[in-house]
């Protein structure tokens, strides 16, 4: 049976991006934070660990992730603990207040690689993929594994603009609360609290 067409994978990979989830909630809480320019690094970051997990699919690690409770535990902990502890940091480190420039107080580098790891550490995401992806791929086709990778790559290229509006959305909302310095404290709280309960959330959840 022929796979279902590219257009109905478009579908379906941009309904799935707009689902709020572990990615969408990292987005919101760093622009809420730390301003629209950081959710759109957060955003960045997240896309690409997309593309990492399109790779560990390719190569079959998603598969012994799904295969394996003990790895897959493992790197869920890991995950959770991760953001924690970007959480706890965002806690003890408080932005700085500047009422005519309000700048992410982090490198939008590191924003970048702290996406990133985010979204990597999420083992939910690697197994979502072997399961996602290889239903609109081609098992006749020459190169099927190659198939799966540039179907991988469009779901990353239609996730960063999606991720990133929303963060500029709740970036510009955050930046207008942010004009006082007590606005500007709780909603630095409120961001390092999501991403604690993101945290805690990925630590208990089933598979």
């Amino acid at each position: 049976m022929a796979p279902p067409p590219l257009t109905l994978y478009v579908a379906a990979s941009l309904a799935l991006i707009a689902t709020p989830g572990q990615d969408m909630l990292y987005v919101v809480s760093r622009s809420l934070a730390q301003g629209r320019l950081a959710g759109v690094c957060s955003a960045l970051g997240v896309s690409i660990g997309i593309l990492v997990h399109t790779a560990l699919a390719a190569l079959g690690v998603a598969a012994l992730l799904r295969a394996s409770p003990a790895l897959f535990l493992a790197l869920r902990l890991a995950g959770a603990a991760y953001l924690v502890a970007l959480g706890v940091r965002m806690l003890v480190s408080p932005p700085r207040f500047d009422p005519a420039h309000r700048a992410a107080p982090l490198p939008f580098a590191l924003l970048v690689r702290q996406g990133i790891v985010s979204n990597v550490m999420n083992p939910k995401i690697a197994v979502f993929f072997v399961a996602f992806l290889p239903q609109f791929v081609d098992p006749g086709a020459a190169h099927p594994t190659r198939e799966l990778v540039l179907l991988g790559a469009l779901y990353a290229a239609l996730a960063f603009p999606v991720k990133a509006a929303v963060g500029i959305a709740a970036g510009a909302f955050g930046e207008r609360l942010g004009r006082s310095r007590s606005a500007l404290a709780w909603l630095n709280r409120a961001g390092a609290a999501v991403l604690i309960a993101l945290g805690v959330r990925l630590a208990t959840g089933g598979r």
